[in-house]
This record gives structure tokens, C-alpha cells and sequence, in this order.
């Protein structure tokens, strides 16, 4: 699969899924979250799957009898472990496992370079700006760089790609 057509791929994660799909937005998939819904609803398991299909959506679930009700719209996730869950999608030839850091992680907006302004004001910005890149949510107002984190976290997903 070509770099350009896996970063067009959507995705849609059920509420059992939450740190997989932070992982995915910080590969730069577009991946809405179950969590976004109003909780409660004894209709959810069916308004994903309205909404995968409305939204042309790829649906990640940990629910079995969801998985099995949605057919080729829907990917059962075997694994509890994140980067198991990973290695799954990304065997499935669906997404490439690559830190992009294009996507907010927690709202899922696409990020835009940060202003000096917007770096300076954040109080949990590094207090040495030189050599880093920075990049801003303007939905939930949050910094990103390339820090400890996102370094581990690439490793992480390094690693994993060199497994077999």
C-alpha cells in the first residue's frame, strides 16, 4: 500500500480502544473515537456502524459480536496490548507505522506549525526551543514537539516494524 493512499484511510474506534486510537493520530490517520459519542446509548453499537459506513470509516473493535455484525466495514482487534493492536492493523496492510505527529491526539484536528507566540505562552513547553519543531492544535489550543515521548514512542514503533 502507497504512503498517500494509507494516510487516506479513516478509521473509527470503539470506546475499548482509546490508546490505539491516540497511536493512530499520531501516525496521522484521521481516527474518530467512540468516546466522542454520548455515553449510554443502547443504540451505539449500531450508530457505529451508521456512522463507519456514512463516514466511509474502517471501525476498530475489541466486540466481537460488533465485528461480526459489520462485516468488511469493521476490524475485530485481537490484542489488549497497544502495539500488538498495531502490528495487527498494520499487517492488515492498513496503516504504516510512522510517527507523523500531524494530527491532534486528543481532538483529532490536524495540526498547523505553532506561532513563536504559541510556543512562548505554553507553560509546559520545553525551555529550549532551538533545533525542535513545533506544532499547535487550534481546536484544543495544545503544543506539540518532538519531545521524550514522541522519541520513545517512535522507537517504539521502529522496533516493532524490525520484528518479525
Amino acid at each position: 500500500m502507497s504512503r498517500r493512499s494509507s494516510e487516506r484511510r479513516r478509521f473509527l474506534a470503539d470506546r475499548m480502544l482509546g490508546t490505539l486510537t491516540r497511536y493512530l493520530r499520531f501516525m496521522g490517520y484521521d481516527t474518530m473515537s467512540a468516546n466522542s459519542l454520548t455515553p449510554g446509548s443502547t443504540r451505539e453499537d449500531t450508530l457505529l456502524l451508521e456512522i463507519a459506513i456514512q463516514d466511509d470509516r474502517l471501525l476498530l473493535t475489541r466486540d466481537r459480536e460488533l465485528a461480526r455484525r459489520g462485516g468488511a466495514q469493521v476490524v475485530y482487534i485481537d490484542s489488549e496490548e497497544v502495539m500488538d493492536q498495531i502490528r495487527q492493523v498494520a499487517g492488515l496492510g492498513l496503516i504504516e507505522p510512522t510517527l507523523r505527529m500531524s494530527r491532534c491526539s486528543l481532538c483529532n484536528t490536524r495540526l498547523r506549525p505553532a506561532t513563536v507566540r504559541e510556543v512562548r505562552e505554553a507553560r509546559y513547553a520545553p525551555r529550549s526551543a532551538r533545533g525542535k519543531e513545533f506544532s499547535w492544535c487550534p481546536a484544543c489550543r495544545k503544543l506539540y514537539w518532538m519531545g521524550s515521548h514522541s522519541t520513545g514512542l517512535e522507537k517504539r514503533l521502529r522496533e516493532m516494524r524490525s520484528s518479525p
